[in-house]
């Protein structure tokens, strides 16, 4: 097909393009496909700052996505391309959590712990 990028097959290799619906499957952000379509096409998904165009828009590591989900917003550096739909383990693997607060633990040494 004339126009088509060969790298947005089922899984890509690291280091090329997957598309965005499938990698937010992949990265376990979305329980399906079809939910990903849907925030992705109202517009509640942007890839490096921009809204996308579209699902099948290429995302690749070192990308930027923030989620705008019912109850908080992601953001999501883009480390690899997913190969299938694994555990949570595995899914974790595919970005690192640039959302506020996501790196932080309660602290039990403060004093506003709880015992």
């Amino acid at each position: 097909m004339a126009g088509r990028d060969p790298h947005e097959g089922s899984g890509a290799p690291a280091g090329e393009r997957q598309r965005l619906d499938k990698w937010l499957w992949f990265a376990r952000v979305v329980k399906t496909r079809a939910l990903a379509v849907r925030l992705i096409e109202a517009g509640h998904v942007r890839l490096n700052g921009a809204r996308t165009a579209g699902p099948a828009k290429g995302v690749r590591p070192g990308d930027v996505l923030t989620i705008a989900l019912e109850r908080q917003v992601k953001i999501l550096r883009v480390v690899a391309a997913g190969q299938r739909r694994g555990p949570y383990e595995e899914a974790r693997r595919l970005y690192s959590d640039l959302s506020e607060g996501a790196d932080q633990k309660p602290d039990d040494s403060s004093p506003d712990a709880t015992v």
